[in-house]
């Protein structure tokens, strides 16, 4: 099959806050792309952080990186989106959802304006609903869809892999396991389809004489699910993972590369909740999204699943847009 994908290798960011700027040096010290422009409303802000990482290039890989407005953004491949306010004291989540529906009202028409052919990747939190959000934004635009996706669960599966893999005494990169649903309190992390090196988990475990048991499943769920509360208890907010994550999926579009990721994308139906945005296993290339892979999940997650999918879909019905 024929595939063809033009890769202009521009990459832009909309957003230089921390995220969008670690975004940006995650993908210069991986080489993905041959230039980036980052977009701010503080345009100070993204000039100092275009030229704060310029200055790392001599020691990576041969990127551009510039600070501009949404005009240069012209022919760019990928747009990710990390703008956005964030919560102010006693404001409710539905009304900071709001104020970011509002932003990205403005952003996602701007950005399409001057890269119409452009892959929109949204890092925004809820990033459930700011995806589905801009996928709507988008089809107003005239934009599929299709060509529309959220880091979603990108970074917990990574999590679940990494505090997986510590305690079977693996490298990460042999086990597969999956965080679906919701970036949020509500993920479903999926113990069902876990393998290692094409080893069903509990197989694994039984010829290995490793314990695995509810307790130390529990202690790996709470460490995933609740990781984001204890870095920012730490150190106020998160940005490093999420910013690798980017770069990782920029670089999939990128160069085409059919890779399975948990992005969040619009779907027509996810246990019996219609019309929603969460996370699942997708096939991803230089097209954006081009397939959704529905597991053989129990019946427990997928009714956790179901309790997920409600909760983000409640949450996108709310917002006054």
């Amino acid at each position: 099959m024929n595939r063809k994908v033009e890769n202009t290798g521009k990459i832009g960011i909309v957003g230089s806050g921390f995220v969008g700027a670690t975004a940006a040096y995650a993908l210069v010290m991986s080489g993905v792309g041959r230039e980036i422009v980052l977009v701010d409303i503080d345009r100070a802000r993204a000039q100092a952080e275009a030229d704060d990482i310029r200055h790392a290039v001599p020691f990576a890989h041969t990127l551009h990186v510039n600070a501009g407005d949404y005009a240069d953004l012209a022919g760019a491949r990928v747009v990710v989106l990390t703008a956005g306010v964030n919560q102010r004291p006693g404001e409710t989540r539905l009304e900071l959802l709001d104020r970011n529906a509002a932003i990205f009202r403005s952003i996602v028409p701007q950005v399409l304006r001057y890269a119409p052919d452009a892959l929109l990747v949204v890092a925004t939190n809820p990033v459930d609903i700011m995806t589905h959000l801009t996928a709507r934004f988008a089809t107003q635009e005239g934009v599929p869809q299709s060509r529309v996706l959220g880091s979603g669960t990108t970074l917990d599966t990574a999590r679940f892999r990494t505090l997986l893999a510590a305690h079977l005494g693996v490298d990460a990169t042999h086990v597969h396991a999956y965080v679906i649903g919701e970036h949020g309190d509500s993920e479903v992390l999926v113990w069902s389809q876990v393998g290692v090196g094409g080893i069903p988990l509990e197989d694994f475990c039984r010829t290995q004489g490793i314990d695995l048991n509810h307790e130390t499943r529990a202690e790996i769920d709470e460490k995933v699910r609740r990781a984001a509360y204890h870095i920012i208890q730490g150190k106020h907010a998160t940005y490093y993972g999420i910013g690798a994550a980017l770069a990782r999926i920029v670089n999939v579009i990128l160069r085409d590369q059919r890779s399975i990721l948990t992005v969040c994308a619009p779907v027509e139906e996810v246990e019996g909740i219609r019309d929603v945005t969460v996370a699942l296993p997708h096939l991803v290339g230089g097209q954006g999204v081009l397939a959704t892979l529905w597991q053989p999940i129990t019946l427990d997650e997928r009714k956790a699943l179901h309790r997920s999918a409600q909760i983000v879909k409640e949450a996108i019905d709310s917002i006054h847009i």
